[in-house]
């Protein structure tokens, strides 16, 4: 996901990991929050697979600054990584499905319609699971357990509604 964000921030301007971490944490900053020690991999990854170009410039300070940029190649990926399926993983669905939902903007109707599709059909299985559990009359569930599965059916409840309605609006603007 780590890749994903900073091919998505570099769309907009070239910026120096600092400026990546700081649009990272303006922009996803309620979903996820990447180190620079997760950040530092990541842009060597991208630039060793020509997704990324870096400069290095020196500032009137004398402080080397280094500035990375989005390649046509690291815009075809960061598609390909805005379409890929998620894992089905419900601890980390509700926040990655958010940041792709976010960035569904830079999809085709075609895509977005995937996208939509894929990550509706997951939420509606998370939801049903844990609906399945919370009615499960053999499972013991104390107290604290039955409100938080019943507060996890009602976040996939609110998930699919935001993508229903996404889909609709994707439907109309054609």
């Amino acid at each position: 996901m780590i890749e994903l964000l900073i091919l998505y921030i570099l769309t907009q301007r070239e910026y120096t990991m600092y400026g990546i971490s700081k649009e990272i944490e303006s922009r996803f900053g309620v979903y996820t929050r990447p180190s620079f020690g997760a950040i530092k991999p990541a842009l060597r990854k991208l630039i060793s697979e020509g997704f990324l170009d870096c400069r290095k410039s020196m500032s009137d300070g004398g402080k080397l600054s280094v500035y990375y940029e989005l390649t046509k190649t690291g815009e075809k990926e960061l598609i390909k990584l805005i379409k890929k399926e998620l894992t089905p993983n419900p601890l980390q669905f509700i926040p990655n499905a958010k940041i792709k939902l976010s960035m569904s903007d830079m999809l085709n109707k075609e895509d977005k319609a995937e996208l939509f599709l894929h990550l509706k059909t997951l939420a509606i299985s998370f939801k049903q699971t844990a609906e399945d559990i919370l009615n499960d009359e053999y499972t013991d569930k104390n107290f604290y357990q039955k409100i938080l599965l019943d507060n996890s059916s009602v976040e996939y409840s609110n998930l699919i509604n935001i993508i229903e309605g996404f889909e609709k609006d994707n439907a109309r603007n054609s």
